[in-house]
């Protein structure tokens, strides 16, 4: 009996011994048998718990490393565009450029401003400029050429220009010479190219500008002779210069005129003929002779 109270005590003492120093540690506290000893530990106490396998189903449970994670997929390098640019718009004219297109370009310009001479065929830097200007107004490429597109705008701004504006400032090719030019000496005066061509035998000696008669004093139309020169003549009429003067019909005569040289077509005569290059007028009076017909149609 004293013997097994002895023990009780022992063993009693012994597990508050224990717990007294779990709670000083600061230890997690674990089951204790009545020995002091943890359950299930081995006698001597390093057991150590085995970590759980991976298992893959399937298997046996045997343990197997985890898989590496695959790596990400690369994009797809993106399809090649089909489309293609626009090629540039085609140059039609630029400077340098001769030809009734050009002319054509200059009337139309005209037309609306840009241009402000008289036309002449010729692409020079006035033509560039203008064309610069007109391009600038509308948004498109300023190069100063005239390509597709801007050609195109234009013709969509403007009309067709009459063949007076063609010529405005002259140098309009001259008409076909009427059957009656064609033999003799004749001035030949086509009102429709506002051209005298000189011709004799049929063959052309001389054209040159000329401006007729207005609406109210036309120069009259058929066939006449020079019958009077007048190399210093001044009109008895206006009282103006008439410098040689070939008169054919009552007072109307072919003349040099400073007034057509300065203003151009801007005038008219009163039903004479007049010439601005005074050089060819000079020489075409050294030449003509009383007698020498004058065939004027339309």
């Amino acid at each position: 009996m004293v013997e097994g109270t002895v023990r009780r005590g022992v063993g009693g003492r012994a597990a508050a011994a224990v717990a007294v120093l779990a709670l000083v540690g600061g230890c997690k506290a674990v089951a204790v048998d009545t020995e002091g000893g943890r359950p299930g530990a081995t006698a001597s106490g390093d057991a150590k718990p085995e970590a759980a396998a991976t298992t893959t189903p399937g298997t046996s449970g045997a343990r197997t490393s985890p898989e590496p994670p695959e790596p990400p997929a690369s994009p797809e390098p993106p399809a090649p565009s089909t489309t293609r640019a626009a090629p540039p718009p085609k140059t039609l004219m630029a400077q340098g450029a001769q030809g009734k297109q050009v002319r054509e370009l200059q009337a139309r310009l005209r037309q609306i401003g840009w241009f402000h001479v008289h036309p002449t065929g010729n692409y020079g830097p006035a033509t560039a400029e203008a064309v610069r200007g007109f391009q600038a107004k509308r948004g498109l490429p300023v190069t100063g050429r005239t390509d597709t597109v801007t050609w195109q705008r234009l013709l969509g701004m403007t009309r067709e220009p009459a063949r007076q504006e063609l010529y405005s400032g002259g140098g309009m090719p001259a008409a076909k010479p009427d059957p009656r030019c064609m033999t003799g000496r004749v001035l030949c005066i086509a009102k429709s190219s506002r051209t005298l061509t000189w011709m004799i035998d049929g063959k052309v000696k001389s054209t040159m500008d000329i401006r007729l008669g207005s609406q109210y004093t036309p120069t009259r139309e058929g066939g006449f002779k020079v019958y009077w020169k007048s190399r210093h003549h001044v009109s008895t009429l206006y009282d103006t210069p008439m410098p040689y003067a070939m008169f054919f019909s009552g007072g109307q005569a072919v003349h040099y005129s400073a007034d057509f040289a300065a203003r151009g077509y801007a005038g008219g005569s009163h039903g004479c003929v007049n010439v601005r290059d005074k050089g060819k007028i000079a020489s075409l009076y050294a030449q003509v002779r009383n007698g020498d017909r004058v065939v004027i149609y339309k």
